[in-house]
């Protein structure tokens, strides 16, 4: 899980982004889910609940030419550095997540 504070005004531009890019995370071998959260209270904190089927996914992520050019255009947009929680699946196990 990602989590990524910005500014308000770049809220909007932040979610098309990631949305609409062709050729996005969505469309990606091993992306199991890959969903953009607003903090209801505070709309300028976004969370991006990435899952993927196994490590391996999610450096090839990284690796994207997509990934970098978000990175990189959302960086200045930043009120503080994006941080990331990685989480065990408890239920549904991994079955139930890759069926």
């Amino acid at each position: 899980m990602t989590f990524v504070i910005v500014g308000l005004v770049v809220v909007v531009v932040l979610l098309l982004g990631i949305m609409l890019s062709r050729g996005g995370p969505r469309q990606e071998p091993g992306v199991v889910r890959f969903d953009v959260l607003v903090d209801r209270a505070d709309p300028g904190h976004v969370v991006l609940v990435e899952i993927y089927r196994d490590r391996q996914a999610a450096d090839d992520h990284k690796a994207t030419a997509h990934y970098a050019t978000w990175r990189d255009a959302v960086a200045p947009w930043m009120a503080r550095p994006r941080s990331s929680v990685a989480y065990l699946n408890v239920s549904p196990d991994d079955a139930g997540w890759l069926a």
